[in-house]
């Protein structure tokens, strides 16, 4: 594991995830700005992923934005995007902007995207 991986929990690699209930998921779009970037955000954003059963991606936008599609049931997303929200001593969440997106199909892991 490197040095991000220790310090926030997170992985590089995309593990799979247990499947969700389709006929239950949701999937979100999410575009957060503030202090997103060179702070271990992506890392942040997988492991908690990771933990609430959560799909999709996350990546670093070249206007220092952070952007993720999220999927799961709809109480798993809620409560990940809350926790976004809130950041930690590093991540400082300005802003944060989110839309409904159709459910992928066969999804199974959390990625982080470069």
């Amino acid at each position: 594991m490197g040095f991000f991986s220790n310090l926030f929990g997170g992985n590089e690699d995309a593990e799979p995830i247990e499947a969700v209930d389709l006929s239950n998921a949701v999937r979100k779009a999410c575009r957060i700005v503030g202090r997103v970037q060179g702070v271990g955000c992506r890392f942040f954003v997988q492991s908690n992923a990771k933990n609430y059963k959560v799909t999709g991606w996350v990546k670093n936008m070249s206007d220092g934005a952070v952007t993720m599609e999220l999927q799961g049931d709809a109480q798993s997303v809620d409560k990940l995007i809350a926790k976004i929200k809130l950041g930690n001593d590093w991540i400082k969440v300005n802003e944060c902007e989110v839309n409904d997106l159709p459910v992928v199909a066969n999804e199974n892991t959390f990625a982080i995207r470069y």
